[in-house]
């Protein structure tokens, strides 16, 4: 499964947000200075986590992005599907009536696709894992100096 480079960034900000979480909301220029990105490219990639009401916009010179809830209720499952959408990734459009199929009786259908049902199994599992963790549990797992470093950097930033 392909995924585009926004649940990536989505998922760096939401943790740069949680380190950085004791001061007032983060300007996007900011952010995009961090991971050196032009502003308006990493906007586009947080306008859907603002719309899934993962992170909250603040417009105005003051104005910025934090988390609009707390790490432990953000899944990663959240941020995929606000950037990606939530539709799933296989679609059966039974092609097995085609062809050679198209002669068969239609008792023969009677059953799911095996195909289709391979499919939503290992899409499901995936789900599911991508539900079970975290923002915090990403944080967590982080290298112990990555909040420090994050901090520093972006002290040098607004110094």
């Amino acid at each position: 499964m392909l995924m585009s480079e926004g649940v990536e960034w989505g998922l760096h900000c939401c943790m740069v947000l949680v380190w950085l979480d004791d001061r007032a909301p983060i300007s996007t220029a900011r952010l995009a200075e961090m991971f050196e990105l032009p502003p308006e490219y990493l906007k586009k990639r947080l306008q859907p986590l603002v719309r899934e009401g993962i992170l909250e916009s603040t417009p105005g010179s003051r104005g910025g992005y934090r988390l609009a809830r707390s790490s432990e209720r953000i899944t990663l499952m959240d941020v995929v599907g606000a950037v990606e959408g939530r539709t799933e990734a296989f679609r059966c459009t039974e092609i097995r009536r085609r062809g050679a199929g198209s002669a068969a009786a239609s008792s023969e259908f009677a059953k799911p696709c095996g195909i289709a049902g391979a499919m939503r199994r290992a899409e499901l599992a995936w789900r599911r894992e991508l539900t079970k963790q975290t923002i915090a549990d990403l944080v967590a797992d982080a290298p112990a100096n990555a909040p420090t470093r994050a901090r520093r950097f972006y002290e040098r930033l607004t110094a």
